[in-house]
Formats: C-alpha cells, sequence, structure tokens
C-alpha cells in the first residue's frame, strides 16, 4: 500500500471519521464530499487496511469478550461467559461469577421458561445477587446438603429465586445423600418430593454446581462416606454434576452409590435445552472437559485461568 499524500490522508480520515464516529451512510458521505459511493468504500478500505482506523471490540464490564467467544468455539457450548478477575480468594470470586451468572439469567429467562435450580456454592452466590427475573416456576433439582460450612441449602435458594421472580416454587424437604438406597426410594415418593420431581420434565432451563470428584473440589464427595467415594473413582467418575456421575468420556455412571442420591438423574438432566455450570479453580479442568463431552452441560460462567486453561487442554 503506497503512503497517503497530506490532502488523501486528511480526505480518507474525514470519510472515516462521518462513517465510524457520526455514523453517516456512504450515500451522504459521498453527496457531501462529491464522490461515488464507490470511492468513499474504496477510501473506508484504505483507512482500515492501512492502519488509519482500527476496529476494536471492548466492553467496559468485567467479561472477557475474545476469551468467552474463543471458549464458547472450542468446547462447542451455547454460551460462555469468562469474567475476566485476577481473584484467587474462592468467595470474592463466586461473587463475581455469580454476579455474571445471574446477570446472564435475567437476560435468558422468558415468562416460556421452567427454571431448575440445583444446589451449589456458586449457584448460591448467583441467586443472591439476582436483582431481577421473569416470572416463571422454579423447581428444585437436588435434595438439600446440610453441613456446618455450607451457609444455604437447596430449598433455600429455590425459595429466594421464587420470591423474586413471582412464580411458583416446587421445592422438598430431603437430604441430598441418604445411607441406602432403600431410604432414598421411600423418601421419593414422598408427595412433596415426588411433586417436585414430576416437574424436572418440564424444566427448560437450570444452573447446576460441577465438581471435581475428589476431596475438596465436590461439596457431594466431601459429604459421602470414604468407601462410597472410592467406589465411584474406581468406576472412573471424574465430575459431579449436582449429583449426576461422569466419567472422562462423559458417560454418566450409574451404581448403588448414585441411588442413594436424591437429585435430577442424567436422562432428566438431558432433556434441558440449557444447562448452565458455573465452574472455578484450575482442578476443575478434567472436569469441565467431562461435563460438556456428556452432552449434559452446555454452557457455562468461569474466570480466565480456567477458561485458558480449558483451551490449552483442547489443543
Amino acid at each position: 500500500m503506497d503512503t497517503l499524500g497530506p490532502a488523501q490522508l486528511v480526505l480518507t480520515a474525514s470519510i472515516a471519521r462521518r462513517y465510524y464516529v457520526d455514523g453517516r451512510s456512504k450515500v451522504e458521505i459521498a453527496d457531501e464530499f462529491r464522490l461515488s459511493r464507490f470511492k468513499v468504500a474504496r477510501l473506508l478500505d484504505q483507512a482500515r487496511s492501512s492502519g488509519l482506523v482500527r476496529i476494536e471490540i471492548s466492553h467496559p464490564g468485567a467479561i472477557d469478550l475474545d476469551l468467552s467467544a474463543r471458549l464458547q468455539e472450542a468446547l462447542g457450548l451455547r454460551r460462555a461467559i469468562v469474567v475476566d478477575t485476577p481473584e484467587v480468594d474462592e468467595p470474592a470470586l463466586r461473587t463475581q461469577l455469580g454476579k455474571a451468572a445471574a446477570d446472564l439469567l435475567s437476560e435468558i429467562v422468558t415468562p416460556d421458561d421452567v427454571l431448575g435450580l440445583a444446589w451449589a456454592r456458586a449457584v448460591t452466590a448467583m441467586t443472591e445477587q439476582l436483582t431481577s427475573l421473569a416470572p416463571v416456576p422454579v423447581v428444585q433439582l437436588t435434595g438439600a446438603l446440610t453441613r456446618p460450612d455450607v451457609e444455604a441449602n437447596s430449598v433455600e435458594l429455590v425459595r429466594h429465586t421464587a420470591r423474586l421472580s413471582g412464580g411458583p416454587a416446587y421445592l422438598f424437604y430431603a437430604p441430598l445423600v441418604v445411607p441406602d438406597a432403600a431410604t432414598a426410594r421411600a423418601l421419593r415418593q414422598q408427595p412433596e418430593v415426588a411433586e417436585a420431581i414430576s416437574h424436572f420434565d418440564s424444566v427448560s432451563k437450570a444452573v447446576v454446581g460441577l465438581g471435581s470428584w475428589e476431596a475438596g473440589q465436590s461439596t457431594l464427595y466431601d459429604a459421602m462416606d470414604e468407601k462410597a467415594c472410592e467406589q465411584l473413582q474406581r468406576r472412573g467418575v471424574v465430575a459431579d454434576i449436582s449429583g449426576v456421575f461422569v466419567d472422562a468420556d462423559g458417560v454418566a455412571v450409574q451404581s448403588r452409590v448414585t441411588d442413594r442420591v436424591i437429585a435430577i438423574n442424567a436422562e432428566q438432566m438431558d432433556k434441558i435445552d440449557e444447562v448452565i455450570a458455573i465452574p472455578y479453580g484450575l482442578a476443575k479442568v478434567a472436569a469441565v472437559r467431562a461435563a460438556v463431552r456428556s452432552g449434559l452441560v452446555n454452557a457455562i460462567v468461569t474466570h480466565a485461568p480456567l477458561a485458558k486453561a480449558l483451551l490449552n487442554a483442547t489443543d
């Protein structure tokens, strides 16, 4: 490209300003400068190719748009929201991811949807950040996990979200995990539990927890007995999607242990149109990949370090 002379440089810059800054059409610019539309188009192309005009896509918020788009494409996701944050403190990180997930939910949930919520710390953080939501039914997808280090449970987050939405809440009081399959079967037959479960098939959007099947990386792992955890590890489980266990290939694993869990199952989750997970921490790379391979999770809200690690793992 030849260097532009002063007159041509000023003309090109003036036309570029009219088009990109003032929002004038090529026809309007052509009339003003007494040029043909084709000449205007060539000058605009020249402005970009010479570097006189640089186009940047930016957002004043904390979302890394480029990384979000790359992750969505690389993993074949319906949506990917990547928060650009330096936070390493888990509570603070959950708050930032919760805000992004809350904004996403407020944007995509319509009055025609049925929203399902499974308990997780990140899901709780999201519900705490919600300020508006379409009037939709809210369905509890998992039993309650009651532990000293858990401040909120699935019943509370469903009730809170339904109160904000103004829609009905379908919730139940039952543990997420019980000592044996017989107890789980009996609890599933209780009227309020059966009522909530009957709405699983109508859920169109859901937010779930996603843990890596190891100590400290899954609240369900930490809540189960050591023998049960080891049994699932021997079966190849690498990820826990709110009580649905999958191996590295994304295949759902069923066992005597899974029969003790009172939560949505893999078949029911697979019928949901959009399932959003909010993973964080570099230890969850394998778990996220397994969850995406399973097809059960098709949207994620995460932070930049994990997003970059996932991209590196797919190279």
